[in-house]
């Protein structure tokens, strides 16, 4: 028979759900605009600007660059996969560097901006920018060290930022019972996801992205259902062998992290180097959420809770609750 929770997880179960159900009900909070500079030669670079849609209404953001530079070549801008694109050229004599680059308007919306430079050297600078204050200078060609750096601090920022992904590791951790099981399947979670996220990225496989986030919610039922179960007196599979339940939805959440970088791009010239810090910086920020989850439960546990079956329950079926709407609002999106 599984054992109750101690007192201390049971509240912080109940904190944690309460703070990620606070936060939009889509979920996937990364939803940034996305704005790509492609040097073309002679001081020119190509435009590309993509700002997520409602429906048929666009989001009011526009690029604005330096009152020196010349915008020619704009193409009817038009609507594909929730998002508004469009296309043009700007050319300035001496080319962009140093120069800066904002986004105005109205950000109703829109998570981020992410805003990626691509150079005749085929070397990227890439910048997320927070929507507070969405503006960048061009940069001078980065060294390798640099371009790891900053798919290293997307990764973490990813993950941190990914409201499902943590629900469901929180699932698992309100199953898991003892150290040595909880590293076994946060070891298996992290060798799964890495797999997918390797292989879709570099385009090994092709899965379409909707479906793929409708099954990454319906895994944060199916484990808080597993909790409920245990509860009950009956342990299922996530509670007899965690690491296969964290290795087989791990796959698909590993696919989630690959639509998420897909947004990005990788460098031609430091494909490698990129995907691997973008990783190591999922499992950074992933590590940092289960540490901050066990140290808080750890100093919880000596506060009194009454009933604590009963609000272990309530939490359980609030994190069901939630990703079973995201489910459903997920699968209403197919259409």
């Amino acid at each position: 028979m599984m054992r109750a929770l101690p007192r201390g997880w049971l509240r912080l179960a109940l904190v944690l759900t309460a703070l990620l159900a606070a936060l939009p009900a889509s979920a996937d909070v990364f939803r940034p605009a996305y704005l790509e500079l492609r040097e073309a030669g002679g001081d020119r670079y190509d435009v590309f600007w993509k700002v997520p849609a409602q429906g048929e209404l666009r989001l009011a953001l526009t690029v604005r660059f330096p009152d020196d530079v010349r915008e020619t070549g704009r193409t009817p801008g038009h609507f594909v996969g929730g998002a508004f694109v469009e296309r043009w050229q700007v050319e300035r004599p001496g080319g962009l560097v140093s120069q800066e680059v904002a986004i105005e308007g109205s950000a109703a919306g829109v998570s981020d901006v992410i805003a990626r430079v691509e150079r005749l050297d085929g070397t990227s600078q890439v910048e997320r920018l927070s929507i507070a204050q969405p503006r960048f200078t061009v940069e001078a060609p980065a060294g390798t060290g640099e371009i790891a750096w900053s798919y290293l601090v997307l990764g973490i920022e990813h993950i941190l930022a990914g409201v499902d992904h943590l629900l469901f590791v929180l699932a698992l951790l309100l199953v898991v019972r003892g150290g040595m099981r909880i590293l076994l399947t946060i070891t298996a979670f992290t060798v799964a996801h890495s797999i997918t996220l390797v292989a879709a990225t570099l385009g090994w496989v092709h899965v379409p992205g909707p479906p793929v986030e409708a099954i990454i919610a319906l895994s944060i039922v199916f484990v808080a259902a597993e909790a409920v179960h245990g509860l009950q007196g009956r342990p299922g599979l996530t509670a007899r062998a965690p690491w296969i339940v964290a290795f087989s939805f791990g796959l698909l959440h590993g696919l989630g992290f690959a639509g998420a970088l897909a947004e990005v791009g990788l460098p031609q010239k430091a494909i490698p180097v990129a995907l691997l810090m973008f990783n190591v910086g999922v499992e950074v920020g992933q590590l940092i959420f289960v540490a901050a989850a066990l140290a808080a439960g750890a100093l919880l546990a000596r506060l009194r809770l009454p009933r604590p079956e009963r609000l272990q329950r309530v939490a359980c079926y609030a994190i069901g609750t939630i990703a079973m709407f995201w489910v459903i609002e997920r699968v209403a999106s197919f259409a």
